[in-house]
């Protein structure tokens, strides 16, 4: 069996930017748990999807922050050495979040 050559890369996070994006989720995840517990309250839906909003934003601020890393890295090194495919797949990445 042939292995993807795209589920061999990893990233280079520092120690400082994995604290800060698992921190990020932490707080994503607490706005999760507060919407499933607004919902087995009853809570009234305006103010469920006000929340439910929030949540998406955070999650798209999360989305961009990571986005900006990979092309200062990844995308960024990929290219200096000649490998323009990381272009086709940072462009069918940006295509498929804005669908």
């Amino acid at each position: 069996m042939e292995t993807c050559p795209m589920c061999a890369k990893k990233a280079k996070r520092s120690e400082e930017e994995i604290r800060t994006l698992a921190n990020r989720l932490s707080r994503i995840e607490g706005q999760i748990r507060g919407i499933k517990k607004m919902i087995e309250d009853n809570v009234y839906c305006p103010e469920i999807i006000t929340q439910v909003s929030a949540a998406q934003n955070a999650l798209n601020s999360l989305n961009k922050e990571l986005i900006s890393s990979h092309i200062h890295s990844c995308v960024y090194e990929d290219v200096s050495a000649g490998n323009e495919a990381s272009l086709d797949e940072l462009t069918a990445l940006l295509q498929k979040l804005m669908r």
